[in-house]
C-alpha cells in the first residue's frame, strides 16, 4: 500500500532508523523527538521537498549525523526496485561506469608533479582496473596532489584500495568498520597485489574542501592519520558512517547509517568533525597551494 500522507511517511522512516541506526540509543532519542514534533502538528503544513528539508534538520538537530537524512527525488522510483538489495549495489556500480569510476582528470603540473581529480571512491573490483590506469600515468611523477575537493563519497573497499598505492605491502591495517546488524567488525588492510606501480618513498597532498564527504574523507583521514599524505585545504564535511538507503515513497529515501568506521592509528573517525587540515586554506587556493609546497620541497 502506497504511503500518502506525512504521518506515515515520517513513522515509516523513523521505524528504519530504529531497526537499523548504529547507534541504539541515540535512534530511541531520535524517534521520541520527531514523534513529539509529527503530534505537535509542525509537519502538517510540508510536503516534497520542505518536509524531507524539515526532517532531516531535525534529524540532525538531535543526533548530528550527516549520513542521517530523509532524501527527495523529483523522478519516482518503484518501490520494489528500492526495496531490493541487489538493485541499491546495481545502482551505484551504473553510477561509477558513467563517471569513469570516480577519476574525472589525470594531469602532470609543471615540475613533474602528478595530479589526480577524484570524485567517487569506485568499487574495488569494477574500479580497480580504472584506478590503476590513473596510477600508471602518474607513476613517474616525483609528487602527487591527490585532488578530493569534489569528492562525494563512495566504497570503503574502493578507499582502501586507493590507499593501498600509498604503502609498501599489503600488511599495513588501515581501519575497521563495526556494523550493528551482524554485530560484527570488517577490518580493511593494504592489499597485496595491485594492477600499478605502489607510489611510494615520495610526497602526497591531499586537497580538501567543505564539500569532500564520506568516502573522500576516509581516503584523506587515513593517509593523514599513517602520515602518509599532508592535507590542503578546507575541513571536510564529517561524516564517517556506512549507510544504507530505505525507500519511503516512490519519491522519499530514508537514509541510515548502519556502521561506523574505527581508524586503526587514531581508534576514532571524523564523524561530524571533519578531516582538519594540516595547511588550512580555502578550497581554490588548495590546488595551486599544495604544487607551490612540492615544487619547493623537492628543489
Amino acid at each position: 500500500m502506497a504511503i500518502s500522507d506525512n504521518a506515515e511517511i515520517i513513522d515509516s522512516a523513523l521505524d528504519r532508523i530504529m531497526a537499523g541506526y548504529v547507534f541504539p540509543r541515540r535512534a530511541a532519542e531520535v524517534d521520541r523527538a520527531l514523534r513529539a514534533r509529527l503530534a505537535a502538528g509542525e509537519y502538517d503544513a510540508l510536503s516534497g521537498p520542505a518536509l524531507c528539508a524539515a526532517v532531516t534538520a531535525h534529524l540532525q538537530e538531535v543526533c548530528p549525523d550527516r549520513h542521517l537524512r530523509l532524501l527527495w527525488q523529483d523522478e519516482p522510483r518503484p518501490l520494489t526496485a528500492l526495496a531490493d538489495d541487489g538493485a541499491g549495489r546495481e545502482a551505484f556500480l551504473a553510477l561509477m561506469r558513467a563517471e569513469n569510476h570516480g577519476i574525472r582528470r589525470t594531469e602532470q603540473l609543471d615540475g613533474n608533479i602528478g595530479c589526480l581529480d577524484v570524485r567517487w571512491m569506485a568499487d574495488a573490483g569494477e574500479g580497480a582496473h580504472a584506478i590503476g590506469a590513473a596510477m600508471e600515468l602518474v607513476a613517474r611523477t616525483r609528487a602527487l596532489l591527490l585532488d578530493l575537493r569534489k569528492c562525494r563519497g563512495g566504497s570503503p573497499a574502493g578507499a582502501a584500495m586507493w590507499c593501498s598505492y600509498f604503502f609498501p605491502d599489503g600488511e599495513v591495517h588501515l581501519n575497521d568498520i563495526y556494523e550493528r546488524s551482524t554485530d560484527s567488525i570488517r577490518q580493511y588492510w593494504t592489499l597485496p597485489h595491485l594492477p600499478a606501480p605502489r607510489y611510494l618513498d615520495r610526497p602526497v597532498y591531499v586537497l580538501t574542501s567543505a564539500t569532500t564527504f564520506s568516502g573522500g574523507e576516509d581516503l584523506a583521514y587515513t593517509l593523514q592519520a599513517h602520515g602518509r599524505a599532508e592535507v590542503v585545504g578546507e575541513t571536510t564535511r564529517g561524516g564517517a558512517h556506512p549507510t544504507l538507503r530505505h525507500p519511503v515513497t516512490e519519491h522519499i529515501t530514508v537514509t541510515v547509517p548502519a556502521a561506523r568506521t574505527v581508524n586503526a592509528v587514531t581508534g576514532t573517525n571524523w564523524e561530524g568533525v571533519g578531516v582538519q587540515p594540516d595547511r588550512a586554506v580555502a578550497a581554490e587556493k588548495a590546488l595551486e597551494t599544495a604544487h607551490g609546497e612540492a615544487r619547493e620541497r623537492l628543489g
